[in-house]
């Protein structure tokens, strides 16, 4: 192979470095982008289920085709109990929750059942099986459990008559811990 003099020999163009730069500065990006969103979704994880501040409107559709929005309740307290069929732990409270219901339903007072990952079939043989008369419907989504990060089964959450969240239970009611919360929550005075 013969050797041009140094002034004539090919010129090579250097290694293309912006692409490897612009390579590095995506791949970096993304990194961030997904420890930002675990970070997050470990923060929220650890928050807990909302028990004060506003509580989160939804609107929700009961299995008989009725709807219920939060915000248009406002002037009554509302709980909001979140079950399922298959939750032993639910099956304990629902005579409790449908007695308490059936004493205050006519003092201002609105009972939400919110179905959790359910079946609807399961979801109705529940309703019959302990003679449930609230207004209960199906979790589409879970966008409600979402919005009061519910950490589980049945929980129950309590809202004042100006939507104020005033607390939650985690865990199956029992006498007297529902009507002692609805008796404070009625005794409120606003001004």
């Amino acid at each position: 192979m013969t050797q041009l003099p140094p002034n004539e020999q090919e010129v090579q163009s250097p290694p293309a470095t912006g692409n490897k730069r612009i390579g590095v500065i995506i791949t970096f990006a993304v990194i961030l982008t997904l420890l930002g969103l675990l970070a997050w979704g470990l923060k929220k994880a650890q928050a807990g289920p909302l028990d004060n501040g506003l509580a989160p409107d939804f609107t929700i559709t009961d299995f008989d085709g009725r709807t219920a929005t939060l915000s248009e309740l406002r002037g009554q307290v509302v709980v909001i109990n979140f079950w399922a069929s298959w939750c032993p732990p639910c099956r304990e409270e629902a005579a409790y929750l449908e007695e308490t219901w059936r004493k205050y339903e006519d003092k201002g007072v609105v009972f939400i059942g919110v179905d959790y990952v359910d079946t609807e079939k399961e979801a109705l043989a529940y309703i019959d099986e302990f003679d449930i008369t609230y207004l209960n419907g199906p979790d589409i989504g879970t966008r409600i459990s979402q919005a009061y990060n519910i950490q589980g089964v049945p929980e129950t959450f309590f809202v004042a008559k100006n939507g104020e969240l005033r607390g939650v239970h985690i865990g199956p009611m029992k006498s007297p811990q529902l009507d002692e919360k609805i008796e404070e929550l009625l005794a409120e005075q606003y001004p």
